[in-house]
C-alpha cells in the first residue's frame, strides 16, 4: 500500500470519485456535490484558510487502485482556544480493512504532529460545524443535506486506533403531518407562550427577505456572535460577508418564510434558519450539477420533490434566553408549515450532549431522537489527560 498527497488535478478527481465506488451499492448514501467538496480545499472559496491550512491524501493498493482517503487541517483560531494545540481530520473514507484505516490515521497524525498539534478531533470539517461534522453511529437512513453518512465499520477503526468519545451529537426530528396529510399541532404549551410574547410591547417577528439579505446577515451575525461566544473551544465569530455569501450560494433553495428573526425594540434578539432538504433532489444527480441536472433541479423543486426541512442553525441573544422567544418563533414556523402542504417532516440541527437547554427545547416541541454522531478526540501527546467536552465546560463554569 502507498499513500500520496493530493496535488494534481487528476488526484483531486480521484479524491472525489472514491466515495462513489465505495457506496455504489448503498441506497441510503447521497453523493455530495463535487463542487462543494472541492470548495473546502480551495483557499479562494473557504474562509478558513485565512487562519489555517489543510491537505489531503489518497491510499492505493499494490495495483494502484484507490482504497482510501483522508484530510487533515489546522484552524488556528479553534486550536488557540483549546487546552492544547488541536488539529482535525475529516473526509475519511476507506475500504473495510483496519490496516488501511490506520495508515490513513498515521499519515494525518504525523502531518499534524510536525505542525505542533498535540490532539486531533475527528471526523470534523475545515469550516463551520453545520456540515461534515461527526461520525454517524446510530440512525443509518438517508441523511439530510450537510449531515455526514458513513460506513458502519468506521466506528471500530476510530476506537481501535485510540480515538475517544469527545462529545455526542443528537439529531432530533418531528413529523409535521399525519398519514392523511393533516398538520400535527404544536404542543399547547408552545402556542400559549407564543401568544403571551406576541402581546408584549416592543416585540416583533419578521421572515427573511432576499432583497434585504445584507441587513438580515448583519442581524444574524450580531445574534450568533453574542449567543455562542461562551462555547470558547468551538466558537469562531461569524462575519456578515461570509454569511451573505452562504445565502447567495443557497439562494435557489431558500424559502424566505422558513427563516425567521425576532426583535425587541428593533434590536435583533433571535433567529432560526430552516432550509428544504436539498439531499432529496441531489440523490438523483450523483454529485454532478451539470446544465441538464440544473434543469432537472428546477423540475424537482417545482414538483415538490422535497418534503422535509432541516433546521440549520439558530440562536437567542443571551439576555433573552428562557423568555419564550423560541416558542414565539416556532409559532411563525407553524403558520408557514400549514401553507406548505408538501412538507411532512423537520429535522433539527444536531445538538451536543453538553447542551441540555437546547435538548430541552427540542423535547418540548415533541421531537424524537433519530440520529447520533460522535466527535472523537485523539491525544497525540500521551501525557495529557483526556477530558470530555461537557466535563471541560462544567469545570470552566465552576471557575470564579
Amino acid at each position: 500500500m502507498k499513500i500520496t498527497e493530493v496535488v494534481s488535478k487528476h488526484e483531486r478527481r480521484e479524491f472525489i470519485e472514491f466515495p462513489r465506488q465505495l457506496y455504489h451499492d448503498d441506497p441510503l448514501w447521497v453523493c455530495p456535490l463535487d463542487s462543494m467538496i472541492e470548495s473546502v480545499f480551495d483557499p479562494l472559496r473557504n474562509y478558513s484558510f485565512r487562519h489555517g491550512e489543510a491537505t489531503r491524501w489518497l491510499l492505493r493498493d499494490s495495483g494502484g487502485r484507490v482504497t482510501g482517503r483522508i484530510a487533515a487541517f489546522i484552524d488556528r483560531q479553534r486550536s488557540a482556544a483549546q487546552a492544547q494545540p488541536t488539529g482535525g481530520i475529516g473526509f475519511f473514507e476507506v475500504i473495510d480493512d483496519q490496516e488501511s484505516a490506520f495508515m490513513l490515521f498515521d499519515t494525518a497524525r504525523e502531518w499534524l504532529t510536525a505542525r505542533g498539534m498535540e490532539a486531533i478531533d475527528g471526523p470534523v470539517n475545515f469550516g463551520e460545524n453545520d456540515n461534515n461534522w461527526g461520525l454517524l453511529v446510530e440512525g443509518f437512513e438517508q441523511p439530510v443535506f450537510g449531515m455526514p453518512y458513513n460506513k458502519r465499520y468506521y466506528r471500530d477503526f476510530f476506537e481501535a486506533y485510540g480515538f475517544r468519545n469527545y462529545f455526542e451529537q443528537y439529531s432530533q426530528s418531528r413529523e409535521l403531518r399525519n398519514s392523511e396529510g393533516t398538520i400535527i399541532e404544536f404542543p399547547e404549551r408552545i402556542m400559549k407562550i407564543a401568544g403571551r410574547i406576541s402581546e408584549r410591547p416592543g416585540y416583533s417577528f419578521r421572515h427573511f427577505e432576499m432583497k434585504n439579505s445584507h441587513k438580515f446577515s448583519s442581524d444574524m451575525c450580531e445574534i450568533y456572535n453574542s449567543t455562542w461566544v461562551f462555547l470558547k473551544e468551538d466558537f469562531t465569530p461569524l462575519e456578515p460577508d461570509v454569511f451573505n455569501e452562504s445565502l447567495r450560494q443557497a439562494r435557489m433553495i431558500i424559502d424566505e418564510e422558513l427563516i425567521w428573526f425576532a426583535y425587541h425594540n428593533e434590536k435583533p434578539i433571535g433567529f432560526f434558519i430552516l432550509l428544504p432538504d436539498l439531499n432529496q433532489i441531489l440523490r438523483h444527480f450523483n454529485g454532478r450539477l451539470t446544465p441538464w441536472n440544473m434543469i432537472r433541479f428546477l423540475y424537482y423543486k417545482m414538483t415538490n420533490e422535497i418534503d422535509r426541512a432541516r433546521a440549520i442553525v439558530g440562536g437567542i441573544h443571551h439576555a433573552y434566553q428562557n423568555s419564550g422567544i423560541e416558542s414565539a418563533m416556532f409559532y411563525h414556523f407553524y403558520q408557514a408549515f400549514k401553507k406548505r402542504k408538501w412538507l411532512k417532516s423537520l429535522e433539527f440541527a444536531w445538538v451536543g450532549d453538553y447542551n441540555p437547554k437546547m435538548l430541552a427545547l427540542y423535547n418540548a416541541l415533541d421531537t424524537v431522537r433519530t440520529k447520533t454522531h460522535i466527535t472523537y478526540r485523539y491525544l497525540i501527546n500521551d501525557k495529557l489527560r483526556f477530558v470530555r467536552y461537557k466535563d471541560e465546560k462544567e469545570m470552566a463554569e465552576k471557575k470564579p
